[in-house]
């Protein structure tokens, strides 16, 4: 069963090359089988048995046979010409079999490989070509019927012959509901194949009518409870001595756990790429900190080194009168407050680069905003910015990140700064929304946002900046990290007046 498919030929044994995987009692009593029967309709011709135990019972009697044998799958399911594999390990090796397997190669599990034995016992009796096929047909509806692959059998109209207790589970159906209806309208609910009623929806059967050759799609399937299964569909032709697709056989096997288990790997991955993404981002965001306030610390070393200089000329003048020390203290009063505000700078350094993990708590968004602020005033005043604020007479709390929320404010002051490299008028306001949830609203006079740029101001990698000023992050993780909060983000902005960035939080 390959991606030839199925010839039919009233004068001709139908003749299949199978490989095995498993080599233990039961791949013996086959080959025994195989080796007894083997003048009888129809013809089997075994290409290989693959065992991880070389001496196992069927590998020893493959090698007396002069059969291929291997201990690796991958070797036994590339073999040229294999129209099926046969899975005897009782489902151990299925999913590297799916793994390795050509296109168009079927497999046949372990439960429906025990059958195949009664199939051929009984086939090798018969005598009259009536007979065979009355026994074909009851074999086959043993193997369609028992088998745990759901299985449905189409005309080339899409129209339902058949389909198996498996393949009826998976579509939620009956065999009164299924047979003779087209198979677009029982598994989908549609009208018309579902190529033409989908955009863009990949159909195995319109693909092997077309192309006379086995196709294989993933096909997503929500039942009336809301559950949602994956299944991959393999569809394979049968066609008659002229080679017309006369009856199509599709194939349902059940994949969602493995689709689960790979999108929560999936998952994974993203979060840690995305911290990684953050992390970066702060540390191109404390670099450009790190630039102001090395000259805003500047300024008051400077004013201390002036200051102990004077005190230290007044000492070495004489004897201190009254009045030199009240000199003295208004320095050193003078000298605290420096060495104050150095320190809040440094401490304020040091808190944004420390990579912590994510921590959620109550937090004051009037608190974030002040501690941006203390690490942007001098970058505002360097760049010709004057500051407005406007702050809530009461704490606005939200459960949030410290860190996430400082880095989204800092991301849109900077944002802010570069859209006004002239200098103007920044605006930071916070408040409540209709709702009572804390609101932020961070306003420049820029530049503005082209109209045709607001719809992607917020996609990675998108910037309007000059190639090497930027690489169009800064507002994509903003937009993640408020959306982490259950936030919103909302932008205003007409060119060359401005724009003005809300940010929206529910209340805590």
């Amino acid at each position: 069963m390959g991606e030839k498919g199925f010839e039919i030929n009233d004068t001709e044994k139908l003749s299949y090359n199978l490989a095995i995987v498993g080599g233990g009692e039961t791949c013996k009593a086959f080959l025994e089988l195989l080796q007894k029967e083997s003048g009888n309709y129809p013809e089997i011709h075994v290409a290989g048995v693959c065992d991880i135990n070389p001496e196992s019972a069927g590998i020893v009697m493959a090698r007396e046979m002069g059969l291929y044998t291997t201990v690796r799958c991958s070797d036994i399911v590339n073999m040229d010409g294999v129209d099926a594999i046969v899975e005897l390990t009782n489902n151990a090796a299925l999913s590297e079999i799916l793994n390795y397997r050509r296109p168009g190669v079927a497999v046949i599990e372990h439960s429906a490989g025990r059958l195949l034995e009664t199939f051929f016992t009984v086939g090798g009796k018969l005598e009259s070509a009536k007979r065979r096929i009355n026994l074909e047909r009851r074999s086959y509806d043993v193997l369609f019927q028992q088998s745990n692959v759901g299985i449905m059998a189409l005309n080339p109209d899409f129209t339902v012959v058949d389909a198996n207790a498996a393949c009826l589970r998976a579509v939620g159906k009956t065999r009164a509901e299924a047979l003779g209806k087209p198979c677009h309208e029982v598994v989908k609910g549609f009208y018309a194949p579902c190529s033409l009623s989908q955009t863009g929806f990949e159909c195995p059967v319109a693909q092997t009518l077309k192309t006379g050759k086995s196709s294989v799609a993933i096909h997503e399937y929500t039942d009336a409870g809301g559950r949602t299964s994956y299944f991959n569909i393999a569809t394979y032709p049968i066609k008659d001595k002229n080679g017309v697709v006369v009856r199509i056989i599709e194939l349902w096997r059940e994949i969602t756990r493995q689709i689960s288990s790979r999108w929560e790997d999936q998952v994974r991955r993203m979060e840690t790429d995305m911290k990684k993404v953050i992390q970066e981002d702060r540390m191109i965001s404390l670099g450009r900190l790190v630039a102001s306030c090395v000259h805003e610390i500047n300024n008051p070393i400077q004013g201390l080194l002036t200051f102990s200089r004077l005190m230290e000329s007044m000492v070495d003048a004489g004897p201190l009168t009254s009045e030199d020390l009240e000199e003295f203290k208004k320095f050193t009063g003078l000298m605290s407050k420096e060495l104050e505000r150095c320190g809040e700078i440094i401490s304020g350094l040091l808190s944004f680069s420390r990579q912590s993990s994510v921590e959620y708590r109550q937090v004051d968004i009037n608190d974030i905003i002040h501690s941006v602020i203390s690490l942007t005033r001098h970058k505002m005043e360097l760049a010709n910015i004057r500051l407005h604020t406007e702050f809530h007479n009461e704490p606005l709390y939200v459960t949030g990140d410290t860190n996430q929320l400082q880095q989204c404010v800092l991301n849109l002051i900077f944002n802010a700064l570069e859209a006004m490299p002239g200098g103007g008028e920044l605006y930071i306001v916070t408040g409540k929304d209709e709702e009572g949830g804390p609101r932020i609203e961070i306003r420049d006079t820029g530049c503005g946002i082209r109209e045709k740029d607001l719809d992607h101001i917020f996609d990675p990698f998108f910037t309007t900046r000059e190639d090497g000023k930027g690489v169009g992050l800064g507002l994509s993780i903003v937009y993640g990290m408020v959306r982490n909060h259950e936030g919103a983000v909302t932008v205003d902005s007409r060119e060359g007046e401005g724009a003005s960035f809300v940010l929206t939080f529910p209340s805590s």
